[in-house]
C-alpha cells in the first residue's frame, strides 16, 4: 500500500539478479542484494536520494549505520542473524534530521536447515571447569561490550580478502550436540589451514581485541567501523595489538590450535551491527577474487 511517505516492497530471494528498484513517495531508491534471504546472510542495502544530506537506517530492531559512496549514493550491510525466524521484515530509511520522510523495503526471509553433528567427546572438552566461571563470563561482556561499540565512521575502502588461502572447511551455523548437550550454533567459518599459516587482515580496520580469551584462543577482533567486525582465532601468534591501526592484507597472526579446539585452524567469524553473518557471504557480496 502507498501512502505519502511510505513504499513497502517485497523483496524476492536474490542471488545477484535483482528487482528493479523502485522510487519512493520520500525520494528514496532503495535496493537489495544478497545471496539469500536467510539466517545468517548479509543484506548490502543501497539508497538512491537527492532528498536527504544524511540518511538512518533501521532493520531488525537494530539501527544500521550507512555510509556514502563515491557516486553520491548510500550504502548500509544489514545482517541477518542465525536465529531471525522466516517471516517478512522491513529495513526502514529514513532522512536523519526528518524520520516522518520514510520509506520501507521488505526483507521476505526464508527458512534455512543448517547441519546438526553429533559427536560424543571427553566431558572435559564439553564442560569448563568451574574455576573457569568466571573469566568466562568477564570475557563474554567484553565481547559485548566491543560489539556495542564500533567505530562511527567506515574504516574500510578496498574489497575483503580472505584471511588465508583455501576454502573454508566448515559449515556456517552447523548445530553441534556433544555428548547429548546441545551447544551455540558455530558462527564463524572455519579455515583448516596448517599451523604457522600468515593469517591476514580481511580489511583495514582498529584492532580492539588482541589476547588469548578461554574458548577461542589467541584471537584479534577487528572493527572495520559502522558496525562491521571480524573476529580471527586459534592463533598460535597474534602479531598485532590492540589499538593498531592495519591496513587490508597485513599480517596480523599465525594459524595455530589454541582454545577449545581439536587441531589446528583458523576461525573467521564476522558481526553486522550485531548479526551473526558467515563470512562468506561478505565475500562474494563485497570481496575480491582471490
Amino acid at each position: 500500500m502507498l501512502t505519502a511517505t511510505r513504499l513497502l516492497v517485497a523483496a524476492m530471494v536474490v542471488s545477484w539478479t535483482l528487482p528493479a528498484p523502485e522510487i519512493a513517495p520520500a525520494g528514496f531508491e532503495i535496493a537489495a542484494r544478497s545471496r539469500a534471504m536467510e539466517p545468517g546472510e548479509l543484506v548490502v542495502i543501497t539508497v538512491t536520494t537527492t532528498s536527504a544530506d544524511r540518511l538512518r537506517v533501521h532493520a531488525f530492531n537494530r539501527d544500521v549505520e550507512p555510509y556514502r559512496l563515491e557516486d553520491g549514493r548510500w550504502q548500509a550491510l544489514v545482517g541477518i542473524d542465525l536465529d531471525v525466524k522466516p517471516g517478512t521484515y522491513a529495513v526502514v530509511v529514513s532522512a536523519a534530521n526528518a524520520p516522518a520522510e520514510h520509506s520501507a523495503y521488505e526483507l521476505i526471509v526464508h527458512p534455512h536447515t543448517f547441519l546438526t553433528r553429533r559427536l560424543t567427546v571427553s566431558e572435559a572438552f564439553v564442560t569448563p571447569p568451574a574455576s573457569e566461571e568466571e573469566r568466562i563470563a568477564r570475557e563474554a561482556r567484553l565481547l559485548d561490550q566491543i560489539w556495542k561499540s564500533p567505530a562511527p565512521a567506515r574504516l574500510w575502502t578496498e574489497p575483503f580478502v580472505r584471511p588465508v588461502p583455501g576454502a573454508a572447511n566448515s559449515a556456517f551455523g552447523t548445530r553441534s550436540i556433544f555428548n547429548g548437550k546441545p551447544r551455540n550454533a558455530h558462527g564463524g567459518a572455519d579455515f583448516l589451514s596448517p599451523a604457522g599459516t600468515p593469517i591476514h587482515a580481511p580489511n583495514s580496520g582498529r584492532v580492539v581485541l588482541a589476547r588469548d580469551t578461554y574458548f577461542s584462543g589467541n584471537t584479534v577482533i577487528i572493527d572495520h567501523g559502522l558496525g562491521l567486525f571480524s573476529m580471527l582465532a586459534h592463533m598460535s601468534v597474534i602479531e598485532a595489538h590492540e589499538g593498531d591501526s592495519v591496513k587490508r592484507d597485513e599480517v596480523i597472526g599465525l594459524v595455530g590450535a589454541t582454545g577449545r579446539v581439536t587441531g589446528p585452524h583458523l576461525h573467521w567469524a564476522v558481526r553486522a551491527s550485531g548479526a551473526r553473518v558467515d563470512p562468506l557471504s561478505l565475500l562474494q557480496l563485497l570481496g575480491t577474487a582471490r
